[in-house]
């Protein structure tokens, strides 16, 4: 894991360090934020959403000249995400009754981000959207399963069961990917900026196996009762998150707006004369 590290860090400093201009503005900025997990796996389940789940990490921009109004830049993320969901929900009328089984997982995660935004007040105000492809790695999960009902042939559960997720090769996914959009606005002051930011993080991969890889859990009630409550693993699982958060950042070198904004001087014309003596 800490190799992982190393190299989003490498990668992360490289990048900066070879797109630096001086007609360009760049801004390191620390963000933490809270929001909401949740899966959309198929075939479809009875699922909530988990609320208060974290967010914090580092993020660049490299802002380049006024007249293209966006920016191009990179985050290293520490998210929070899961999903909750009732495994028997068919066997109860009333959906108070339901009993979930709850499984949340870190992943470091990696946005390149495409910000167009426009500026207001003399700006001192930055409104912008964000895009962006994601790509990250799962790791340290937990699980909690309050379901005692199980599949036929399996051992009954005695109470609920929670505790360390253990990943697997055969079943479940470390790498994932996805895309990100959301919105923000940015306060400025000289070089210092505090913002905040609501993003939608959309999950394409599947945090678990499909069924041609891995069919059923049978040794999973075997080694861990509860741990994995699909009786049959889902054909997709993606993950999918909602976070709001806060930034504080730095705009790198004293440069301002005005030495910022350089317009392109203009050249005398040829001027030309006929000449009568031909």
């Amino acid at each position: 894991m800490k190799r992982y590290i190393k190299i989003i860090l490498l990668v992360f400093a490289f990048s900066v360090a070879m797109t630096a201009e001086s007609a360009a503005q760049h801004t390191i900025a620390l963000t933490g934020g809270s929001g909401m997990a949740t899966s959309r796996p198929y075939p479809a389940q009875e699922m909530r959403a988990i609320w208060g789940t974290y967010q914090a990490g580092v993020s660049w921009r490299y802002y380049s000249m006024p007249r293209f109004i966006a920016c191009f830049g990179i985050d290293v993320e520490l998210l929070q995400r899961g999903y909750s969901f009732a495994p028997f929900a068919y066997y109860y009328e009333n959906k108070k009754d339901y009993r979930y089984y709850t499984r949340t997982l870190n992943s470091i995660m990696i946005p390149i981000v495409w910000q167009p935004h426009a500026y207001l007040f003399k700006k001192h105000l930055r409104i912008y959207l964000e895009a962006a492809p994601t790509f990250s790695f799962n790791f340290a999960s937990k699980f909690r399963n309050e379901e005692l009902l199980v599949p036929s042939g399996y051992k009954p559960l005695e109470g609920p069961v929670s505790g360390k997720y253990e990943f697997r090769r055969e079943r479940d996914n470390r790498f994932s990917y996805g895309l990100r959009g959301g919105g923000g606005i940015d306060l400025i002051f000289g070089q210092v900026e505090i913002g905040v930011r609501v993003i939608y993080d959309f999950g394409y991969s599947d945090i678990l196996r499909n069924r041609n890889k891995y069919y059923d859990n049978a040794l999973d009630w075997e080694m861990k009762p509860g741990e994995n409550p699909f009786y049959l693993t889902p054909l997709r699982s993606p993950l999918d998150n909602l976070t709001m958060s806060l930034k504080i950042g730095f705009r790198i070198g004293k440069a301002g707006f005005k030495e910022w904004e350089w317009k392109r001087p203009d050249f005398p014309k040829n001027k030309e004369t006929f000449n009568y003596a031909l």
